[in-house]
């Protein structure tokens, strides 16, 4: 990673085994393809773990994208600012990542090292089973996250 100043990470999370559930990452590899500025670290977060701790402390910024349950219909996105992510977070979980991405904010929060901004993308799945695809409108989803992302990126460079 670059300077904690300049740093933006895009952490993409879910399980690709599991059908809607890896949204997150369907995300990363759709913004991989895309010409983002070199400060952009965009990361596979996986069904994340703890190893991630390090690399939420060291940014300056943080974008998280994950399948999330929003009660509402599939491929619905929800965009959680700052102190709304741990609002968020703090309902109902349908995963285990929503558990342990609370757990990696809370932690770097504790050691003073959370990102100065934070943003949360909740898309709402469809169907979490076996299957390596999004489907329908979780998949019809992926642009318009990435639309989101890259246009939150371009404001905080301006802002910078």
């Amino acid at each position: 990673m670059t300077d904690r100043g300049t740093t933006i990470l895009v952490l993409g999370l879910g399980n690709l085994l599991q059908a809607d559930d890896g949204v997150g990452i369907h995300v990363i590899r759709a913004l991989e393809a895309m010409e983002l500025p070199a400060h952009i670290a965009l990361r596979d977060g996986g069904t994340i773990g703890l190893s991630l701790l390090t690399e939420i402390e060291d940014c300056a910024s943080l974008v998280v994208v994950d399948a999330m349950e929003l009660g509402r219909e599939p491929g619905a996105i929800g965009v959680f600012h700052d102190g709304e992510i741990e609002v968020q977070l703090g309902g109902k979980k349908r995963s285990a990542h929503e558990v342990a991405l609370a757990d990696l904010l809370a932690a770097a929060q504790l050691v003073g090292r959370s990102p100065e901004r934070r943003v949360l993308i909740g898309v709402q799945p469809g169907r979490i089973g076996w299957g390596m695809e999004a489907e329908g409108p979780v998949a019809e989803a992926v642009p318009q996250v990435c639309g989101i992302v890259t246009g939150l990126v371009e404001g905080w460079c301006v802002d910078a």
